[in-house]
């Protein structure tokens, strides 16, 4: 009496399923956090330029007081998508603070800030005097 001998299943019958859904996982964990690292990189750069562009608008308007050069730069921030935090004034120098929220699919996060300076540039006296002159212009000849 000759029985039909099964077929021999291996011990790893059916792994291709697990590893398929395994790499699936993995694949779709890496692209969310692909997303999640672009949309912040996004709001970081529009915190930022946000920021540059209140702090000269508000150097710009720095004649006219702290009051109108911030609300210049409240104004300015919220075009470009952010939310100024402060605002200050420093001689002519405007200093400001934005922030821009941004949402992704994993949990940790929080907001882009950003922070610029903005004024005129420092006067720039020249160089100093050649040593051994009184007004720098070269060594003095001596009468013959």
């Amino acid at each position: 009496m000759n029985r039909p001998v099964p077929p021999r299943r291996g011990d790893d019958a059916g792994v291709a399923s697990v590893w398929a859904a395994t790499a699936a996982a993995v694949l779709l964990l890496v692209g969310i956090v692909g997303v999640d690292l672009a949309a912040a990189t996004r709001a970081r750069h529009v915190a930022s330029t946000a920021a540059d562009l209140s702090a000269l608008a508000a150097a710009g308007r720095s004649v006219d007081g702290t009051a109108a050069a911030c609300a210049r730069a409240a104004d300015l921030a919220a075009r470009n998508g952010a939310e100024l935090l402060t605002c200050s004034l420093d001689g002519w120098d405007a200093l400001v603070e934005t922030r821009v929220a941004w949402s992704g699919l994993l949990p940790l996060r929080g907001p882009a800030r950003a922070r610029a300076r903005a004024g005129p540039a420092p006067v720039d006296t020249g160089p100093p005097p050649a040593s051994g002159t009184v007004d720098g212009s070269g060594p003095t000849a001596e009468p013959s």
